[in-house]
């Protein structure tokens, strides 16, 4: 399981000035907590790229003012493409003891509740036949790795294929026990091939039935049709009855644009990729400058 020590989180993406004055005027405004259920904000938060930068370091910052936006009564949530047991560590960290977190891309969505004996329940699970999927990306990339998490949350893996994102040890197994598997999130990565060879080949298949993205490298992380943190979090919306308009999400990788545009404010990390800067509203700062934090900040 993931480990925690006070200042990190273990673990594995002409709008800027604009951005900066609509960042004052906001935190002008919002300098009390809701005083009412109504005025609560369902806040979702990515989290390597975003709460934590890339050697999976959480800043004393962004950690405060996570904890802070949490504390004054806000519906924070972290969506991220960690599974279940590499999220724990982040909610604990940042004091969600009730509320909901959505993992794997949206594939588990989790009820954070203190009182329980787990600390959580699982409320959804999105699981697939990863079979197409996994032949075709075989044949078209026959020395990558290939993980999958079943729908137990254990995780199946090729070639000792392991990442601290999947939260438990992956146990290795054949090719074949990996097709026969039901899946909640399946992982590709080569490191054998470049980015741009990688994603040459994720066009050239063209898969099916399936939901993905890919990541900064030569890495794939694919979902049941149709789920994505956006569809997970607009579940949440409604379960929450929170208005449309008090949304706010925060990310930097291809798997947040989706994210980012259901928020009524999206917010893309400064060293996101230009396609995700695009689908946002606006850009804050890099992780490496806490850019979080600055606009956590902005909703107390």
């Amino acid at each position: 399981m993931t480990t925690m020590t006070e200042s990190s989180v273990a673990g594995n993406d002409d709008r800027r000035t604009t951005h900066e004055n609509n960042l004052q005027n906001t935190e002008a405004r919002n300098n009390t907590a809701p005083k009412s259920p109504g005025d609560k904000m369902m806040v979702a938060l990515d989290v390597d790229g975003t709460l934590v930068d890339h050697d999976g370091h959480m800043s004393v910052p962004v950690r405060e003012a996570a904890q802070a936006v949490v504390a004054a009564g806000h519906h924070v949530t972290i969506a991220t493409g960690r599974s279940l047991n590499a999220t724990l560590p982040v909610i604990e960290h940042i004091g969600i003891e009730n509320g909901y977190a959505v993992c794997s891309n949206g594939g588990v969505i989790l009820r954070v509740d203190s009182g329980l004996s787990d600390g959580y329940e699982v409320i959804h699970k999105a699981t697939f036949d990863p079979g197409p999927a996994l032949r075709a990306l075989r044949k078209r990339l026959p020395s990558a790795k290939y993980a999958l998490e079943d729908e137990s949350g254990n995780f199946l893996s090729t070639e000792r294929f392991q990442d601290a994102s999947f939260g438990v040890e992956a146990v290795g197994v054949d090719f074949q026990t990996m097709l026969e598997a039901t899946a909640v999130r399946v992982v590709v990565f080569s490191s054998e091939n470049t980015p741009e060879e990688f994603n040459a080949a994720i066009r050239h298949i063209g898969l099916a039935g399936v939901t993905y993205s890919v990541g900064w490298t030569a890495w794939l992380d694919i979902a049941a049709a149709g789920v994505t943190k956006a569809s997970a979090l607009e579940h949440l919306r409604g379960r929450l009855s929170i208005e449309a308009h008090r949304t706010i999400a925060v990310g930097d990788g291809r798997n947040d644009i989706e994210m980012l545009t259901w928020a009524r404010r999206g917010v893309a990390m400064g060293q996101a990729p230009v396609e995700v800067i695009a689908a946002a509203d606006e850009v804050t700062k890099s992780v490496y400058d806490d850019g979080a934090a600055h606009v956590l900040r902005s909703l107390l």
